[in-house]
């Protein structure tokens, strides 16, 4: 047996505690939860889906070789159904490329010897107004705030289709019972269900919810437009119709308009050259690409994603010119919109953004695809696009403090002085 066989085999075995962490406030160490049943979060409560016999073991772990966690990864995978972001061309670039510093564990849930939940869970440490020392536990993310713009979204734990509502919530309840003094947890981009398991599994330890910040993923829901043609435009308001036939007509002037899926590599990365220099050109500093790690994520999961087709980079075009270029991924039958680029001129009536959107629309239900998703963020033309949304949420679960009370009062006033600021400024303009 070679030294990597040695080690899946250590990895699939129930590990032992990890000692390195005890005296900081540990979350390390085995914890047996009763599993629960099938039953959503929101039908049934936790108290009444206690009632199969099945104890689902949960630890977290050092990082193994990423090489033996692709293999776990992606044979949970294949037994799971999950977001984009759970799956390993996102996760395992995102350990490629993790910051120094950060603190890696692997959250590992079990029956018997059979994996049934993974999830990457990283330490940092955080300040405090209190003597204690806080670490925060974060969810697929690093505490690192500049490289986490690369921004999880309907993020969770990965777990196996026929335990997932029992998995996520005997790792959340493992988290919670290991959190101590002012320790956190940090559950970032969650949707309804999980938020709801999550806050009733916090409530039983005694712990406090707080909701950090919370959006909307706008989207377009194909069966919708199905039901009426399959004509999206004629689904549009009035107004947008209008906006998109005149934008379509003004650059129809310079020559045929072509909306074009880039299917080589090298292609993908030029296109992609393009959109960072068309995105930073809008948006200067506060642009994605201000982030040197952003770049170099992101070429390395083009690089790996093209060639699946997991990753699709277009190109919009009137004439010769490219006036759009949008970064999306497909998983599952469904376009996530991550990243776009669009080239802006002064006549207002020209919409490289809203064209490039409807165009790429109209492709993919020409594909037969499901839905096109905006992902979380508020910009004028998801709403003007999208038929239907889903919330999102960023929360935190701790034990109340008073260091958390001062904190939260904090964290309130600065929510209410930027939406002065936002008020003032769109009054000024």
């Amino acid at each position: 047996m070679n030294e990597q066989q040695r080690a899946a085999r250590t990895f699939l075995a129930f590990p032992p505690q990890c000692e390195k962490y005890q005296e900081d406030g540990c979350l390390s160490g085995p914890l047996d939860v009763s599993a629960i049943g099938a039953e959503p979060y929101r039908v049934a409560s936790v108290e009444q889906a206690m009632r199969q016999d099945t104890v689902i073991h949960v630890t977290v772990e050092a990082l193994p070789d990423i090489g033996i966690l692709e293999t776990h990864w992606k044979e949970l995978e294949a037994r799971a159904t999950h977001s984009f972001y759970l799956s390993w061309l996102w996760i395992g670039t995102w350990l490629r490329h993790l910051p120094g510093g950060a603190q890696p564990h692997v959250l590992v849930a079990r029956t018997s010897s059979r994996i049934v939940g993974l999830a990457i869970i990283c330490r940092q440490r955080a300040w405090s107004f209190g003597r204690h020392a806080r670490a925060r536990w974060l969810l697929n993310e690093t505490g690192d705030v500049r490289f986490d713009r690369l921004f999880i979204e309907y993020n969770d734990i990965l777990a196996e289709r026929s335990l997932a509502d029992a998995t996520r919530v005997a790792c959340v309840e493992a988290l919670a019972h290991r959190l101590r003094r002012s320790d956190q947890l940090v559950l970032s981009g969650i949707d309804p269900d999980f938020e709801l398991a999550a806050c009733r599994t916090a409530g039983r330890s005694g712990l406090l919810t707080e909701v950090k910040a919370e959006d909307t993923a706008r989207w377009i829901d194909f069966v919708k437009v199905r039901q009426k043609g399959a004509n999206y435009r004629a689904t549009l308001g009035r107004s947008t119709r209008q906006a998109v036939s005149r934008a379509m007509r003004l650059y129809g002037e310079r020559g045929p308009i072509a909306f074009r899926t880039v299917e080589v590599t090298s292609e993908a990365l030029a296109a992609f050259d393009l959109l960072a220099e068309l995105h930073q050109a809008r948006w200067g500093r506060r642009g994605a690409f201000a982030n040197p790690s952003f770049r170099r994520f992101h070429e390395e999961l083009i690089s790996r994603g093209v060639p699946t087709g997991t990753v699709r980079i277009s190109r919009t075009l009137a004439g010769d010119q490219t006036v759009g270029v949008l970064y999306n991924f497909v998983y599952d039958g469904r376009v996530l919109n991550y990243q776009s680029g669009f080239l802006y001129e002064r006549d207002g009536r020209l919409k490289p953004g809203l064209i490039s959107h409807v165009l790429a629309i109209e492709d993919s239900i020409g594909r037969g695809e499901c839905g096109y998703d905006f992902l979380a963020g508020f910009a004028g033309h998801k709403s003007r696009l999208a038929n239907a949304e889903r919330p999102m949420k960023w929360i935190v679960i701790g034990r109340d403090s008073p260091e958390r009370r001062i904190e939260a009062q904090l964290r309130g006033a600065k929510r209410v002085l930027g939406t002065i600021a936002a008020r003032l400024k769109q009054a000024a303009a």
